[in-house]
């Protein structure tokens, strides 16, 4: 086993009386994806925004390739190399899929105070992106407007993989929940494509057969607390269905 890209801790975080999560650890290799279920308010958002940098947690530590995430920001999280792709994904539909991908981190030449955006870089950038991870959309500046969702799924992990600092943690908050089977399979294709290319790949999900099937590991949260860390070959549905419900007990 190689050191862990990802180490989690002991962290804990509440919201006055609420305990969104307790004491949780757990770890990520590279070139691994690691499943993460529950039920709705089992603290997976928590958590994953805690590893993001968007949440600071009361206590416990994060570790990215070895360094603690301090101070507990998204910039920082982002310069260490976590990125986090949301749900909603963030994509603005009247921009092209260049514009997207280079939202808010456009490349610019020229005097300062007088910057000119270099339209061509990024476009070969962003065509780059999508042809190594097997991405076959041929119009940079067609509107996001007209893609389909898994589509955009895939300028999302592109915006992603455009970063300054090369990721080399990726969070998926329910990268397939909008998506019909066919889009489904093209999305979780190229997860593994990510994995296969290095990246530790952290995916939440509420498809348990999905996640089974495509997860090296799963984590399985329960009321704020880890109730399973470990390879998913040892679980099946029912098994899983168990553990999200009855957590310790099952």
């Amino acid at each position: 086993m190689t050191a862990p890209v990802l180490e989690v801790a002991g962290v804990s975080k509440s919201y006055g009386r609420v305990r969104a999560v307790t004491d949780v650890s757990f770890e990520v290799q590279p070139g691994e994806i690691l499943g993460v279920v529950g039920d709705n308010g089992a603290g997976k958002s928590t958590l994953m925004n805690m590893v993001s940098g968007a949440v600071a947690p009361d206590t416990g530590e994060l570790r990215i390739g070895g360094a603690a995430l301090s101070p507990h920001t998204i910039g920082h999280a982002r310069a260490q190399g976590v990125e986090m792709i949301y749900q909603d994904l963030g994509l603005s539909d009247n921009l092209s899929i260049v514009e997207n991908v280079f939202l808010g981190r456009e490349w610019t030449a020229g005097p300062r105070g007088l910057p000119v955006l270099r339209k061509r870089a990024m476009r070969s950038r962003t065509r780059e992106v999508l042809e190594t991870l097997g991405i076959d959309l041929h119009d940079m500046d067609v509107l996001v407007e007209g893609l389909s969702g898994g589509q955009r799924q895939m300028v999302a992990i592109a915006r992603a993989l455009v970063t300054e600092n090369a990721p080399r943690v990726m969070v998926m908050d329910e990268p397939t929940a909008a998506l019909g089977t066919t889009e489904s399979q093209g999305v979780n294709d190229l997860i593994v494509r990510l994995r296969d290319r290095g990246y530790a790949v952290v995916v939440i999900s509420h498809r348990i057969p999905e996640v089974l099937d495509l997860a090296d590991r799963l984590l399985v949260m329960k009321g704020g607390r880890r109730v399973y860390h470990g390879p998913t070959e040892t679980l099946d549905v029912e098994r899983c269905v168990q553990l999200i419900v009855q957590g310790d007990r099952a």
